[in-house]
């Protein structure tokens, strides 16, 4: 991209590629013009929300804007540079952040600059991962939205960063050791960032990708599959090629993506693993034209068919008997690839399937017989039944995700393809026919799906439904009216109501805006007024909801006025009842052709009639609203979040749209009657939902309403009190007393009165001051906090800006008058008016007064309490001075909030400390901060008030603080319309700042007074803190209400009904208008930047920090809170507090004082001033210690605090960043233009910055200097203080120690080194434990800085040497090369050992890590190691190992502890490093062998037998890499005494141990390394004379363990297998266990694939098909040593008496086998033996199900059985399996093997579904129907559900044509077989014979009969049994049930007893919707079916 030459200056035509500009270009110095306003902005697609045109004060320009931007990126440029990530470029991406949430656009070069920076320090080596993490989240906002830059066309990044910091997580191998302290990021920010970052990798750069992963996959050790696959789904560009690669087509790689997949079947993991990535692969190749695409998208037949099967499986939905089509086992094995899965919850699956099938449609689907389309609609119907609420289980939200996201993804893709965003070539767009299609398919289950139980799935559902009735409103209103009406008619169950309420809400919108079906709206509102029910609050809820959102849409206006065709509503009722008429008379099969059937001017007049009854509507609706409000609950007993809380706050969400939409003459009405039910009412407990909604009724007509409201309720309140005495006494507790309850009623629906409706109370400004003042004077009590707060909302209403504008058109469209036609309005996003409130100058008068009136008394009062002068004394029992206190401050805070709009930051900080304090600080004090005061108004000059700190003395504050807490950084305000710009000179704004300032000091005084006087007045300190906290936050803008969350949630509540995938914003205009207004809220927000700090705020901050360490939790906790908020306010108020609360601890530890530890322990570690003590070096060392003192305190709570805290004091410790590396030119590319090669016009601000950069750098590293020696001093007292202290607090001091004291220069300090070498034999258990980790981590600093080439750089980068690793070349390219290289591992000796797995077991890669056999050193250290080294080698004396091996030897503490333990083994490994390779220890080889003899003693405990693996595993793998003379030492001594044991010594206690020793000899290990030990074990054979069989068994699972540890290394199998093949019936369980695990595994690793390279694998899978080739072909040596197997078992099968009792060869035998097939089975294998399920297995395995002897033997058998239809194999025709199913169910002579194979049919069928061949599928319906005429009765009842089930699950075209077949061929039979009548003579009754012969036996024709009756009969109830649910009935099924009831139901015995449950069955799951099913059937019919059964059912 870089085109070098000389600099050009660019002119404005060369612009228009502004984005290809080359950084050497860059604009220098030319005019700004072109700079700021041509360059485009970062944006495909402009912003569909103008914000700036809609607020009502002038804005910033763009260009000061950018301006901004450019000062930003200057500064984040100098802190990268200087290496200040944080807080330096911490803060600026703060800023970075605040600047974009304004909506503020950076252009396109900027924001790929940054994109590009952000990657870089979110992934740069040497970041701190905390700090790192905020880079991430910066890059993931930059690059959140597709449109801000164009993958690949605007931005490419490189994947290997990202890559090689995942590969340190998931290829450990690879990446050598990694020191664990530090340089670890999160690995779920890692795997959030592929997401976005995967994008703008180049699509070029695949083949490179893959040549980097597929070398790692294998299933030998099935970690690698997993983590193969996880990197393919999260790095693998998916973006198309360029149009020129052939080579780079979806199709050249997809076989061999199959392939993968198909290598591990059976795992969950793996389907959804590759269905995301397939899906994501379909999206993004949509658009690319050059990618070929047909009516399977991109992808084949075969592929898509494969990928359907997978669907099926993943929607895990039961089928018959089945297993899981999972296999939990493979899914386990999947060790560091779990790491890359995505999270399920934010990605389900079920998103990933529809975004697969939306984004492969295409017309080519309509044409085509098979397509994409016609698969989906295969599936939905396959599944159908399963969306029926009946029917629910844990596939139940699954399906509904589905569905959702299906109608989701067409909507989005129909949408931006309708407006041109998705630029799709023209052929694949979608069109209406497919959109009709893709709506049947899915609009039946969805009629069942909003019925559902689950509420997920009802929601789920119901946004299905909005998607669909708004792709295809004609296909799906019909039916919605059609189950709407009944419902709100109440003619079926309540749940029907609430779903059918719930579907009126979200259709709402589209039936106003749709012709014909608009004209119901106003039937349905009426219907919907009965929901409002007081007994049932959920449906009322909905109810509510739905008359919302209709009122959203349509004007509530009488549109028959003036008219003379229309004045009345006969004309509506007379169509809606014909409409309702018609409904019930089509059934399901209405179609209501609207746009077609009824002409536009009947419709219209049917519209216009609709509309009159909206009065009554009005009337009633208010009337059922005011009967809901008097019957609510009491409000003390409402929990939160309960329907009551529900209803007051859905109250007024409704009231505002509907109110807003009433016509003038239908509003007065509303507004009547509202007045009267306030002034005749006072209900309590509605006293919230009734003040909103006078509130509602005062925003829309502010004139009107108050003119109303007002003076009734003034009126009200002087009665109330000047009568009724109310508010006269002072009273406890939350209750309002009954006396009270008028008052508080009336003063509730004043103060909401006058709150937001703007300049229209200044009408009625006399009145509301004067009953202000009067209330303020009369009352006592809780009333007061009332009265405060109708004060607090009238100065807000004064003093705000904010829309007033709830209409729902536009001004001039009203004007024009309301038609029909805005009931479909939509707004012009472009060409809104919005009415704001500014406060005019009267109004701010008017605020100011009442503030200022109110305010003086308020501080009067307090002063008065205060000084005791007041007439209220303080006499220590009464409440009387606490009240009044109390509530003269809850006064002051809230004015002083309700004002806050009007205070200014700059004139708070400048409020000084008057002489009342003790002392005004020093002077400097003031003097900086109100310096800090003139920058801030000047906002540019530089932002370092320390820039003469060169000359600064070493050890003062300031280089001890890496915390940034001191300097004042500057921040950007933008215009946000404050009401007093002149400022100064303006005598309110002088006034008002005076009262602030006094209010500050008067607080400090009632501080002052309570903490001497009153400590335990709780409820005065609450309120004393909640003002505090208003005084110092709400400035600007009212902070401590959160109101722009608040706002925010709101709006995003009422907009979600409307959202619609690929629309922008097409919402009523009354949310757009609150668009505006958040927005404005969020430039006050963004302006209330934190401020400095003014005198008195650092009075009233102390006093917080005093309080924070009360005796009183209630005290504590309140000034916490507050004083959190405070510091976020506030500059540098931390360094501040600090102090303070660091003597109060110190003291309390001293006094032991609980309450104060745990005061000053939270707030400073469990809060934000954490993180500054912890970068403040004069105050952490003291915290530290007395951290450490405060952990031998015994009190539970106290306790708790610290261990909470431990990880944060841990932090402390840690080194801290000494160097990042990034790359030069992309933290070049965001430098000031000044910059550019020092060449630009500014040479003056270009030295600047580089002289700002070199200070920052000089003196950040100085401070690190002096940190780290602090830091290392603190680390050498507490290791003394840990050697001489109790064990608690000597267990915290080493945590700490741990981490400050182990440092990349010097390693540690002998001082530590003693402590954690001798630490590790301490007598006290837990330090042992915490010391010997400590001990571990020691030894890993040494050897990564050893291995690093002890060089810091390459340690960060992760450059690490390996002495004895080498590459070594793969001979890939010759022939033989992979049999060589494994016939290698047979032998014992090798040139270099091959310790991993990859490559080769796939793919070859061109070299591979291995390592030498026969080295000297494996480590070089250096100077400063060997010292260390020998250092701790002197230490570990004999006495140290004979200890440790004692203790190793205890019994652990708690039982699950009771296992090998790798951490003691581990150093021990080390230990024994030390002393074997570099002969360093005290103690000699010799006196270790005699300590182990003395922990082996005997061997009689498995104690003794734990310690000894322990430690002989450390002893073998400490010489694994070192010279063979060492290896032959220590081999010749450990092996005679692991081979005694594995001989003789094992026990079922100790084999556990003894495993793991073996595994850790083994893993990740060349086999040859061990050689004596594997050789040994391969060389074991079966004693069948020996009647020890766990001894037997126990060497078996050793070398089962060997074995899995080698995988396809191992290569001494032959003689095993024969071995074990002759035994395989051999007498005892637990050896037969181990035969057949083992022999799983030796055939499960025998497999490997081994392509040369990975062209020679894609070529291959391509050429072989377009799913690849098929893995796990059994080879020829497999297949005859199976058969041979089975041939055996047939001849004990043979040779086995039936009957038999006692254990024979043929069931010892058989069991071997099962488990070896089990385990074959359930693992990602399992498809090599699909070859032999037809002939081999199913027979057999039905041959030991029939053992009854033996029921181990069946049930495993059985088990084994069901595997079989689960496992995955290729689709094809004729399949064998299938013919020996059906020939063993057709022909078999046990009816027990007929009956158990019809399980596996029904499962075959479902799960293949996609895959069978039409032939297949004949014969197995064929089969089974042939089976209902089996002479066993329970077969042919197997049959009917089995037939039923099939034809279920069948797609539809299918399943018709079975449906007809049966149901004639069944009909048939019965006709033609009748039963033979009676005799008449005969009078017995039951199964008369043919031939009367007396004795009543059946003649065998008689039986004959009966059979195929009942067959006949179990036929048809099969088909009507699949149905169960469809409402109504389909069209054959009355006439197959009438034919059972006529020609079979009187039938005797079993066939009429079968008609009748078949009916009665049939009756009961249609009981719900009877009234729609009887219609289906005639008179007659029904008369027939009800003489079956007894009873009349039917009639």
């Amino acid at each position: 991209m870089d085109h070098p030459g000389p600099k050009a200056i660019p002119t404005a035509e060369n612009f228009h590629h502004g984005h290809e500009l080359s950084r050497a270009t860059s604009p220098g110095g030319e005019p700004a013009v072109v700079n700021g306003e041509s360059e485009q902005k970062a944006r495909v697609r402009p912003r569909t929300y103008p914000y700036f045109d809609y607020l009502p004060y002038p804005l910033e320009q763009e260009h000061d804007r950018q301006g901004s931007l450019r000062e930003i990126l200057k500064h984040l440029y100098i802190a990268v540079e200087a290496g200040d990530f944080s807080p330096g470029a911490a803060h600026w991406t703060r800023e970075l952040r605040g600047w974009l949430s304004l909506k503020f656009d950076p252009n396109r070069r900027d924001r790929t600059n940054l994109v590009r920076l952000y990657y870089e320090l979110a992934l740069a080596p040497g970041i701190d991962p905390n700090v790192a993490e905020r880079f991430a989240s910066m890059f993931m906002l930059l690059t959140k939205r597709k449109h801000y830059l164009r993958p690949v066309k605007d931005l490419v990044l490189d994947w290997n960063p990202l890559y090689k910091e995942l590969k340190s997580f998931v290829l450990p191998t690879e990446s050598g050791l990694v020191h664990s302290t530090n340089l670890k990021r999160n690995i779920k920010t890692l795997t959030k960032l592929c997401a976005f970052a995967q994008l703008y990798f180049d699509p070029c750069e695949l083949p490179a990708m893959l040549d980097e992963f597929l070398p790692h996959y294998t299933t030998s050790f099935s970690e690698g599959a997993f983590v193969v696959a996880g990197l393919i789904n999260l790095m693998l560009p998916t973006s198309p090629a360029p149009p020129g690669r052939e080579d780079l087509q979806p199709q050249r790689f997809l076989p061999t993506y199959f392939h993968l997949w198909s290598l591990v079947s059976r795992s969950k993991t793996f389907d959804m693993t590759f269905l995301d990535f397939l899906s994501r692969l379909a999206r993004d190749s949509l658009p690319a034209a050059q990618v070929s695409f047909s009516e399977y998208g991109i992808f084949t037949r075969d592929q898509s068919a494969l990928i359907f099967t997978a669907i099926l499986r993943l929607l895990e939905i039961p089928v018959g008997q089945s297993t899981s089509p999972y296999s939990a086992l493979v899914d386990i094995s999947s060790g560091l690839g779990i790491m890359l899965d995505r999270d399920s919850r934010k990605h389900p699956v079920a998103h990933h399937i529809a975004r697969w099938v939306v984004m492969s449609l295409s017309p080519a689907c309509l044409d085509a017989e098979d397509s994409v389309l016609a698969q989906l609609e295969g599936l939905i119907q396959a599944v159908e039944t399963f969306f029926h609420p009946s029917n629910s289980g844990s596939w139940t939200k699954t399906l509904a995700q589905l569905v959702y996201y299906l109608a989701d993804f067409f909507v989005m893709r129909w949408n931006r393809e309708q407006t041109g965003e998705m630029d799709v070539p023209p052929e694949r767009r979608l069109t209406e026919p497919l959109k009709r299609r893709f709506v049947l398919c899915l609009r039946d289950v969805i009629f069942m799906g909003i019925y559902a139980k689950s509420s997920t799935a009802m929601t789920f559902s119901l946004s299905t439904l909005q998607s669909l009735a708004y792709l295809e409103p004609h296909l799906i209103l019909p039916g919605a009216l059609q189950r709407i009406y009944p419902s709100l008619q109440g003619l079926v169950e309540v749940h029907r109501t609430t779903s059918s309420l719930r579907a009126l809400q979200v259709l709402a919108r589209v039936i106003t805006r749709t012709k014909g079906y608009r004209c119901h709206m106003t039937t349905l509102l009426g219907l919907a007024l009965p929901g409002i029910d007081a007994n049932d609050l959920e449906k009322s809820l909905h109810a509510l909801s739905f008359i919302q959102s209709a009122c959203y849409n349509i004007p509530m206006a009488d549109l028959t006025q003036g008219r003379d065709d229309v004045n009345c509503d006969m004309l509506v009722l007379d169509w809606i009842a014909g409409e309702m008429e018609r409904m019930e008379r089509d059934g399901v099969d209405i179609q209501l052709n609207y746009d077609t059937d009824l002409p536009d001017e009947t419709e219209e007049m049917i519209l216009r009639s609709s509309t009159c009854n909206f009065g009554d509507f009005i009337i009633s609706f208010l009337g059922r609203v005011f009967t809901l409000l008097e019957n609510l609950p009491d409000v003390s007993r409402v929990r939160n979040g309960s329907p009551e809380e529900n209803i007051v706050n859905t109250l007024p969400a409704t009231f505002m749209p509907l109110l807003a939409s009433l016509s003038p003459e239908y509003y007065d009405i509303a507004l009547s009657k509202i007045v009267d039910f306030i002034s005749n009412h006072v209900i309590h407990q509605a006293r919230d939902a009734m003040a909103f909604i006078c509130n509602a009724v005062c925003k829309v007509h502010p004139e009107k309403a108050l003119k109303r409201f007002i003076p009734v309720l003034i009126q009200a309140i002087r009665t109330e009190i000047d009568d009724n005495g109310a508010g006269s006494t002072r009273t406890t507790g939350t209750d309002v007393l009954p006396r009270d309850r008028g008052l508080v009623w009336n003063i509730s629906m004043l103060s909401m009165c006058v709150v937001h409706v703007g300049d229209a109370v200044l009408a009625h400004r006399q009145e509301l001051f004067e009953i202000a003042v009067y209330m303020q004077d009369k009352c006592r009590g809780i009333p007061t906090v009332h009265i405060s707060n109708f004060i607090h909302h009238l100065l807000l209403n004064l003093t705000g800006t904010y829309t007033m504008d709830y209409a729902l058109y536009e001004p001039d469209v009203v004007a024009r008058g309301i038609g029909p036609e805005l009931w479909s309005y939509r707004q012009d996003l472009q060409k809104l008016t919005i009415k704001w409130h500014v406060p005019q100058r009267e109004e701010l008068e008017f605020a100011v007064d009442l503030f200022s009136n109110q305010a003086e008394s308020a501080l009067k009062h307090l002063t008065g309490l205060v000084n005791e002068t007041s007439s209220v004394k303080r006499d220590g029992s009464g409440k009387d001075w606490s009240d009044e206190v109390t509530r003269n401050l809850v006064l002051l805070r809230l004015i002083l909030s309700g004002i806050s709009m009007l205070f200014d930051s700059q004139a708070a900080a400048a409020a000084a400390a008057t002489t009342t304090t003790k002392d005004s600080g020093p002077e400097g004090q003031t003097g900086s901060a109100s310096s800090g005061d003139v920058e801030m108004a000047n906002g540019i000059e530089s932002s370092n008030n320390n820039n003469d700190d060169e000359d600064e003395d070493i050890d003062s504050d300031a280089s001890l603080d890496s915390s940034d807490e001191a300097t004042i950084r500057e921040t950007f305000s933008y215009p946000a319309g404050y009401p007093l710009p002149e400022r100064e000179n303006d005598p309110l704004y002088v006034s008002i700042h005076a009262l602030r300032e006094r209010a500050g000091h008067v607080l400090h005084e009632v501080h002052r007074f309570l903490t001497e006087n009153q400590e335990d007045d709780v409820p005065c300190f609450g309120a004393l803190y909640s003002a505090y906290r208003s005084w110092f936050i709400d400035v600007g803008i009212e902070r401590s209400a959160h109101v722009l969350d608040r706002v925010t949630r709101l709006l995003a509540a009422d907009i979600h009904p409307y959202k619609m995938s690929g629309i922008r914003k097409d919402y009523p205009r009354p949310l757009l208008v609150r668009r505006a207004n958040v927005y404005h809220l969020q430039r006050l927000r963004h302006n209330a930047a934190p401020r400095p700090r003014s005198a008195l705020d650092e009075v009233l901050l102390l006093d917080l920090a005093e309080s924070c360490v009360s005796l009183y939790t209630e005290t504590r906790r309140n000034a916490q809170s507050a004083g959190e908020s405070a510091l976020r306010a506030i500059w540098g108020s931390r360094l501040l507090v600090i102090p303070p609360l660091l003597r109060a601890l110190q003291r309390g530890v001293k006094e032991n004082d609980h309450a104060r530890i745990k005061g000053a322990l939270y707030t400073l570690l469990l809060s934000s001033l954490a993180k500054t003590v912890g970068r403040h070096w004069k105050y952490a060392p003291a915290l530290i210690r007395t951290f450490i003192d405060a952990s031998a305190i015994d009190r539970p709570s106290v306790q708790k605090i610290c261990s909470s805290a431990v990880f944060q004091v841990m932090d402390y410790g840690r080194a801290m960043e000494r160097m990042a590396i990034l790359d030069r030119d992309i933290v070049e590319a965001i430098a000031p233009p000044e910059d550019v090669d020092g060449g630009g016009k500014d040479p003056q601000a270009a030295s600047e910055i580089k002289d700002e950069i070199e200070r920052k750098r000089k003196s950040i590293n100085r401070k690190r200097v002096v940190i780290e020696k602090k830091k290392a001093d603190l680390a050498e007292q507490l290791v003394n203080l840990a050697r001489v202290a109790h064990w608690k607090i000597a267990s915290r001091a080493a945590t700490i120690v741990i981490t400050m004291g182990l440092r990349f220069d010097y390693i540690a300090s002998e001082n530590l080194v003693d402590l954690v070498t001798m630490g590790s034999i301490d007598d006290h258990p837990g330090l042992r434990g915490m010391y010997s980790q400590a001990l571990i981590a020691l030894f890993t600093m040494i050897d990564v800085r050893a291995i690093c080439g002890h060089d810091y750089k390459k340690y960060i980068l992760g450059h690490q040497t390996f002495p004895s690793k080498l590459q070594v070349a793969t001979k890939r390219h010759e022939e033989g090369w992979t049999e060589a290289y494994l016939a290698g591992f047979a032998k014992p000796e090798a040139e270099y050992y091959v310790d991993h797995d990859f490559p080769g077991w796939l793919v070859w890669a061109s070299n591979m890590p291995a390592y030498r056999a026969n080295v000297q050193r494996d480590i070089e250290y250096d100077g400063v190691e060997w010292k260390i080294r020998t250092h701790m080698g002197q230490l570990f004396t004999r006495d140290w190992f004979s200890k440790f091996f004692m203790y190793l030897k205890q019994e652990p503490r708690d039982p699950s502890a009771d296992k090998f333990r790798m951490p003691c083994a581990m150093m021990l490994l080390y230990a024994f490093e030390l002393m074997l390779r570099d002969g360093l220890t005290a103690a000699s080889f010799a006196d270790v062998q005699e300590e182990i003899e003395a922990v082996f003693e005997d061997g009689s405990d498995k104690h003794q037998h734990r310690a000894t693996a322990e430690i002989l595993g450390a002893l073998i793998s400490s010489v694994t890499d070192s010279s063979v003379e060492k290896r032959t030492l220590v081999w010749e001594y450990a092996f005679p005494i692991v081979r005694k044991i594995f001989t003789d010594g094992l026990t079922p206690e100790n084999s556990g141990y003894w495993t793991t020793f073996l595994h850790m000899v083994l893993q990740c290990r060349d086999p040859r390394r061990a050689w004596p030990l594997v050789d040994w074990l391969a060389s074991f054979r079966l004693d069948m004379s020996t009647n020890a069989a766990f001894k037997e068994s126990s060497k078996i699972n050793l070398l089962h363990q060997c074995i899995i540890d080698a995988g396809w290394h191992f290569q001494l199998e032959k003689p095993i297998v024969a071995d074990f093949l002759a035994h395989l019936d051999h007498p005892y369980k637990g050896v037969r266990e181990a035969i057949g695990q083992t022999l799983a595994t030796i055939w499960r690793t025998r497999y490997h694939e081994s392509y040369r390279d990975i062209a020679a694998l894609v070529q291959a899978q391509q050429d072989a098909s377009s799913v690849g080739t098929y893995p796990y072909q059994p080879t020829e040596d497999f297949t005859s040593t199976l058969r041979e197997v089975f041939e055996r078992l047939e001849q004990w099968r043979q040779a086995r008496p039936a009957g038999q009792q006692t254990p024979s060869p043929y069931t010892s035998g058989s069991k071997t086998v099962l488990l070896w097939l089990d385990s074959t089975l359930s693992s990602h294998e399992c498809t090599q033996l699909v070859p032999f399920f037809p002939d081999v297995f199913t027979g057999q395995l039905l041959h030991m199900m029939d053992v009854k002897e033996d029921p181990e033997l069946q049930s495993l058998a059985y088990h084994v059985f069901r595997h079989l239809p689960n496992i995955p194999y290729p689709a094809e025709t004729n399949s064998a399996f299938i013919q020996s199913l059906i020939q063993i169910g057709q022909t078999s002579p046990s009816w027990h093997q007929r009956l158990r194979v019809m399980i596996n049919i029904q499962i075959i069928y479902f799960r293949r579904l996609f895959l069978l061949s039409a032939t297949d599928r004949e014969r197995l319906f064929e089969c089974i129907a042939s089976m209902l005429q089996d002479p066993q009765h329970e077969v042919r009842a197997g049959a009917s559900a089995t037939l039923s089930g099939m034809i279920r699950c069948s797609p539809m075209q299918l399943r018709e044509m079975m449906v007809q077949r049966f149901q004639q061929r069944f009909t048939t039979t019965l006709i033609e077989n009748p039963l033979p009548k009676k005799p008449r003579h005969a009078a017995r009754s039951g199964l008369s014979s043919v031939v009367s012969s007396g004795a009543g036996t059946p003649t065998p024709e008689h039986t004959r009969l009966i059979l195929v009756r009942h067959g006949a009969v179990l036929g048809l109830g099969a088909l009507i049994q699949a149905f169960p649910y469809n409402s109504p009935p389909p069209r054959w099924m009355p006439d197959a049930l009438t034919t059972l009831s006529i020609r079979a139901a009187s039938d005797p015995g079993i066939v009429g007893s079968s008609v009748k449950s078949i009916i009665s069955e049939f009756k009961k799951t249609r009981q719900d919707t009877w009234h729609i099913d009887c219609k289906a059937f005639t008179q007659d019919q029904l008369e027939d079916l009800s003489g079956v059964l007894w009873k009349s059912y039917f009639a």
